[in-house]
């Protein structure tokens, strides 16, 4: 699964995806040229570099991301994770939706979690 961890993602949370399951392929936004760039642009590259984007930016993240939807523009998928989520639930609940699905499944899609 090809992952983009948006620029403000929680870093406990991806050492801990890392930790678990070592074989996921996680960009961070800062590792690439489109670091402090607007919500639309790192979408864009997200798209570009077939990566599904995991955030806590659930107002302008969402909405360019159906932006996106609606234009007819591909979207790799999006994962939205609830900020005030412990640790050790965000990691097992992504871990749930990445390895249940595959990757196209999430496409155009917005997940949220917690599931439920």
């Amino acid at each position: 699964m090809r992952l983009l961890a948006d620029e403000n993602f929680n870093g406990d949370v991806l050492r801990g995806l890392l930790r678990v399951e070592p074989k996921l392929d996680i960009v961070r936004v800062q590792d690439t040229e489109v670091y402090q760039a607007s919500d639309s642009v790192v979408l864009a590259y997200a798209a570009q570099e077939n990566r599904i984007l995991l955030t806590h930016d659930v107002r302008t993240v969402t909405k360019y991301a159906y932006d996106r939807v609606r234009a007819g523009q591909t979207m790799p998928g999006v994962i939205e994770l609830d900020n005030d989520l412990p640790i050790g639930r965000a990691i097992e609940e992504i871990l749930v939706v990445l390895l249940t699905s595959q990757h196209d499944e999430l496409a155009n899609r917005i997940i949220f979690v917690p599931l439920s």
